[in-house]
Formats: structure tokens, sequence, C-alpha cells
């Protein structure tokens, strides 16, 4: 087995070190008994992205659980949850990161692809595209197909989309990490070790597939039917007389579409997000000389990263429940309310 053949096969390099040898999507890097500048750099960056959403979504989901909308959107809840799962595993992977741990024996193998692999954090992040993906479909049978949603569309199957979510997400991470990990003198090479390239290229272009492809596609039509039909409702009810019932109505589809206006956001917030790492991989598997990491690659690595940091400031900014939840919260608004009371 030579450096050049081990390349890194997965969207969040799984080439980790311990401060000897960089694998790098494609080649082997060399360097000193300590990570480069830009290497430590990135990983305080995503320890921090960590950190802040761990927090983050801490707080949102408490705000879903308290303003009772895990009755209302069972699947958003799960979202959050998954990236607050996320989260904290970025917290728990890069801390163990940057204390170059020395990595031996059997206790090294199982640090290396439980730990250094930043599965955890992949398992997360592919569940999180998954349910992604379920929420819209939930969304697209509510507002294009209400009657048929109404009468077929149960909760076990929320559930059921939940599970399939981690299942799925656990043995495209998970399961593939242990047989394709290894530590080679102290270092680890995690995702890396495959018996031919052929099916190291097949599980490249499988997870591209399965986890950004499909799901955008599942956006792009989704959404737009939904956009569609909402547009198509807006003129039918801006054509009836102002009553009282039509302002409940009003009222309901405003609620709707602040929820569909929120998943948009954050849908499209994961195609772009996702994009340049799944580019730099298949860049990577495509060219015949090896590619060293520099700032375009750590740069779309962080973006990636950012997502689930991002995702509960989008809840707290457009989900009114959440926002008056989290508003609450906020000491400088009671002490300015007390204040104000006091003078009164």
């Amino acid at each position: 087995m030579t450096e050049d053949s081990l390349p890194a096969s997965h969207p969040s390099v799984a080439t980790t070190t311990t401060g000897m040898t960089q694998i790098t999507g494609g080649n082997t890097v060399t360097s000193s008994s300590s990570p480069s500048s830009i290497e430590f750099y990135f990983q305080i960056a995503v320890l921090m992205i960590g950190v802040v959403g761990t927090a983050a979504n801490a707080f949102v989901l408490y705000a879903l659980v308290v303003s009772k909308q895990h009755k209302k959107h069972v699947l958003i809840i799960h979202q959050n949850a998954l990236d607050l799962f996320t989260s904290f595993f970025m917290i728990v992977t890069y801390t163990t990161r940057l204390c170059n741990v020395q990595l031996t024996g059997s206790v090294g193998y199982w640090l290396c692809a439980m730990m250094l692999s930043d599965c955890f954090s992949w398992w997360g992040t592919n569940a999180s595209a998954i349910n992604l993906a379920s929420i819209t479909v939930e969304r697209y049978l509510k507002v294009v197909h209400p009657v048929w949603s109404r009468k077929k569309l149960h909760n076990w199957m929320m559930y059921l989309a939940m599970v399939t979510a981690w299942i799925t997400s656990f043995i495209a991470n998970i399961a593939v990490v242990f047989p394709t990990s290894s530590v080679i003198a102290g270092v680890c090479y995690a995702y890396v070790i495959w018996k031919n390239k052929t099916a190291r290229m097949f599980y490249i272009i499988w997870n591209f597939v399965s986890f950004y492809l499909i799901i955008l596609v599942i956006f792009v039509f989704c959404y737009w039917r939904i956009i569609v039909v909402i547009r198509r409702q807006a003129r039918v009810m801006a054509s009836h007389a102002a009553n009282e019932s039509s302002a409940a109505q009003n009222q309901y589809n405003q609620i709707q579409s602040n929820v569909i206006k929120t998943m948009i956001i954050v849908s499209t917030f994961f195609a772009i997000s996702m994009l340049p790492a799944y580019i730099h991989v298949m860049i990577q598997i495509l060219t015949p000389y090896p590619i060293p990491h520099d700032v375009v690659y750590y740069a779309s690595v962080l973006l990636a990263y950012s997502y689930m940091s991002i995702n509960p400031f989008i809840y707290a900014t457009n989900l009114d429940p959440v926002r008056q939840v989290l508003l609450r919260l906020n000491p400088c608004k009671k002490t300015s309310e007390q204040a104000a009371g006091n003078v009164a």
C-alpha cells in the first residue's frame, strides 16, 4: 500500500492525523510533529462552530418544546435534535484531535474509527439531510394533497421516517468506517482503506447521489409545487370578501406559510453549504494527481460544518412561537420590562 493509494473517501475528509501525516482527499502529506498552522486554526474553528451550534440548537429545541410545537411539527423537532447531536459530536471529535492523543493498539484503532474519523458528526449530518427530505415531502402532501394527507398521513409514518433517517445514515457512516479505517505508525487513516478503487468510487458516488443529489431534487420539486399552490390559494382568498371565517383561514395559512418559508431557507442553505465539500471530493477521485489541502478546501469543509450552527438562528428568526419563547429568556428584556413597570 503506497501513500498515493490512500485517498480520502468522505466529504468530511476523514483524514485524521496525530500530528505526523495528513491524508488529503487523494494524497498523503507528511508534516512535522505538530499540525500545520492552517490545520490547527481549522480545528479550532470547527470546535467553535460546534460550541455555538450546540448552545443555539439546545435553546431552540427548548423553545420548540415550551411553545408546544413538538406536537404540531414532529419532524422539525427531530431536525433540531439531529443538529444538536451533530454539533455536540463536533465538539467531542475536534477536542480529541486537538489533544493529539497517541494511537496504539486496539484502543488507538477504536479511537481512530469512532472519534477521529468524524463519523458521528457525519452520521448526524446525513440523517439531517434525510429528515429534511421527509419534512419537505410532509409539507408537500399537506399543501398540495390536503384531503389525502388528512386521511392517509398518520403519526406512525413520521416516526418511521425518523427511524429510517438514523438507520440509513448509520449504515452509510458507522458501518463503513470500521472496515475502511486503520492506524498505521500511529496515524489514523479513516474511510480510506478500501479493497479496490471501484468500491471506493462506488461509495463516494452513492454517498453524493443519496445524501445530496436526490435530496436536492426533492427540495426543488416539492417546494416548487408548494409555492404554486400557495399562490393559487392566495388569489382565491383575495377574491372573496373578508369575513370572520376567511380571517381565521388567513391566519392558518400565514402560520403554514411561515413554516414553509423557514424550511425553504433551511433547505436552500443545506444545498449551498454542502455542495463545495462534495465537489472537492468528486474532483479528488477524478484527478489522476494528488491535490494538497489548501484554503479553498478548508473553507468548503467549514461551510459544510457551519450548516448545523446556522439552522437554529433561522428557526429563531422565522418561527413566531420559537422567537417569542427566546425573547422571554432574554434577561435584558426582562429588566427593561420591570423598569417600565416600576415607573408606571
